[in-house]
């Protein structure tokens, strides 16, 4: 048996708090922000680039009907948390703010990676195979070969996962730092 970093009690509570938390992050973002135009250069295609890549894994994932394996599935088993942390590392660059990047930091550590956990225990739990896919691909941090075969993006998944919020997330995101930043 797998032993986990989280209790589960503490793992069910953070993962509720995921919806929540991403709230307070942003207020947090919108009050701390001070970009400039360097900054956003730096900072948006950064975060851009973690938003093509949580777009590139929602194109592949089926919930909960098969394992995915294609696509960025093939390098992490966390595309689209990964995204997550390279959109926040972009727009904390963006922001210039340190303290945006702490809170992001803390914030993954102690609610994203406890959710990680309890979708792996689902995951080993729904898909027999799964067990083998994990050890052969890493949870967060890719690698190179891929493993398994490339798949094809598919844009109703896109759509069923809902992952155009993420889009306008981020949009909205840009627009705010923008603003602050010519104003």
């Amino acid at each position: 048996m797998r032993s986990y970093w989280f209790p589960k009690r503490y793992a069910d509570g953070a993962a509720r708090l995921r919806v929540p938390f991403g709230f307070v992050l942003a207020a947090a973002f919108a009050w701390l922000a001070e970009p400039t135009p360097v900054s956003l250069a730096f900072g948006l295609p950064l975060a851009a680039c973690g938003l093509l890549l949580r777009a590139w894994a929602a194109g592949h994932l089926s919930k909960n009907r098969e394992l995915a394996v294609t696509g960025p599935y093939g390098y992490t088993r966390n595309p689209l948390y990964l995204g997550t942390l390279i959109v926040a590392a972009g727009l904390a660059l963006a922001a210039r703010r340190a303290e945006l990047a702490l809170l992001f930091g803390a914030a993954f550590a102690l609610v994203y990676l406890p959710a990680i956990e309890l979708e792996e225990q689902h995951l080993r739990k729904l898909f027999p195979g799964y067990a083998d896919y994990a050890a052969h691909v890493p949870l967060l941090a890719p690698r190179w070969p891929r493993y398994g075969e490339k798949g094809t993006f598919r844009g109703a998944l896109y759509r069923r996962n809902k992952e155009y919020q993420a889009l306008a997330g981020f949009l909205a995101g840009a627009a705010w730092l923008a603003w602050r930043a010519w104003n």
